[in-house]
């Protein structure tokens, strides 16, 4: 097999961390250093969005004492180089997109390049570099904010990718940090099958994946990685939960706009199944989220069907990542604001699922990969961070 190197990718939407700044962090960077400490990988690649917040302008000066914090930890002691890129400058306002990305390498690992997008060669990665800002000139990395017209009311969103390029013993790959459309409304997600909110993802990770797969730069096997903001297919999951109840749809205003949508149980006292509003999603059996990992709601996780023949994935085996409470006593519970929806995921390229290799299943529990959610039963945000461990094959 040659050498092979333990890797760790993980996905984690930060906003909640740095809108309620010291009442997260010290949970979120504990069971993060617990993962690393449970599987010993000597590659970490950490993929955040919405880096600063709701509250960007206020909190975005707290980001780096967040980066130190993981540099100069003891568990990080061994990993002796690492890459940092922190797109924030907002006031950058047409291309920030609050993406950040840390690289963090072990000091065992004696080859591995980055390349250089603007000289098109590979150079080898040494010391601590972090880049902070617009990021528009940093050489190892291609940034984008997506187009205007992406986003389905025509208003600026922090929004887009950023993607880098490694070589470890000889073993090249695309790591992309990327950040999708959110559903604005409950109600808009409710009338069509897909919605127009999945219509707009489609086209945006479509976008993407044409940007790194075009001939500007050879073709490499890629790991995909972020906040997808994929949502379950909200009309037909509210189909089957209320066919056999009765649904109203409470209308509003000269336009006759809907405003509620309730379904109502046939008897036991008409008790409400289902009420959806705008920004209110509150389901009665909401532990069907929690049961088995949710797998009886992964038939509604339709998204990534658009692109089997490009993106593959491993089995997921955790309960929806989003939106979790963010009440310290309720770590595990969801708010009635969304559907509990997948939406943070480590995807890959086909040839990506190759490089992976794969312990017989008797030696090793999973073949040695892992795929799941950080900090399950603590309050870690909105959003649980999502984690890919695997051994990748290399060749020398």
């Amino acid at each position: 097999m040659g050498t092979s190197v333990d890797v760790l990718l993980v996905t984690a939407n930060v906003g909640s961390l740095f809108d309620n700044l010291g009442e997260i962090e010290s949970n979120w960077l504990r069971e993060f250093y617990k993962t690393i400490h449970r599987y010993k990988p000597y590659f970490i690649a950490l993929h955040c969005q919405e880096v600063g917040g709701k509250d960007y302008e206020l909190n975005i000066s707290h980001v780096e004492d967040f980066i130190n914090n993981i540099l100069s930890s003891r568990e990080m002691k061994d990993f002796d180089r690492a890459c940092v890129y922190v797109d924030n400058d907002f006031r950058m306002k047409s291309c920030f997109t609050a993406l950040g990305s840390m690289y963090l390498i072990h000091r065992s690992i004696k080859q591995i390049y980055q390349y250089d997008f603007r000289e098109k060669e590979y150079k080898a990665v040494c010391g601590q570099n972090i880049h902070l800002g617009s990021l528009d000139d940093v050489p190892s990395l291609e940034k984008e904010k997506f187009p205007k017209n992406f986003w389905p009311d025509f208003n600026w969103s922090r929004k887009g990718f950023m993607r880098t390029r490694w070589i470890i013993h000889n073993s090249g790959f695309d790591l992309v940090n990327v950040h999708l459309f959110h559903d604005a409304s409950n109600l808009i997600a409710c009338k069509s099958s897909p919605s127009v909110y999945s219509g707009n993802r489609e086209k945006a990770l479509r976008y993407v994946i044409n940007r790194i797969s075009d001939n500007t730069y050879s073709l490499l096997p890629f790991f995909l990685f972020g906040d997808f903001n994929f949502r379950l297919d909200t009309q037909s999951l509210v189909e089957n939960v209320c066919s056999s109840g009765d649904i109203q749809t409470i209308q509003t205003g000269s336009n006759n706009e809907v405003e509620k949508i309730i379904c109502e149980e046939k008897e036991n006292d008409h008790k409400v199944l289902l009420h959806i509003e705008s920004k209110l999603f509150e389901y009665v059996h909401k532990a069907a989220f929690h049961e088995n990992n949710g797998q009886a709601l992964l038939k509604y996780d339709k998204e990534i069907n658009h692109f089997q023949d490009i993106l593959t994935e491993e089995e997921i085996v955790f309960p929806p990542s989003y939106p979790y409470s963010e009440d310290h006593a309720k770590p595990t519970q969801y708010m009635n604001t969304r559907c509990p929806s997948w939406c943070d995921r480590v995807l890959m390229s086909q040839s990506a699922k190759i490089l992976i290799y794969r312990e017989p299943e008797e030696e090793c529990e999973n073949n040695g990969v892992a795929y799941n959610t950080i900090g399950s039963n603590v309050c870690m945000g909105d959003h649980k961070p999502v984690f890919l461990f695997f051994r990748i094959k290399t060749n020398g």
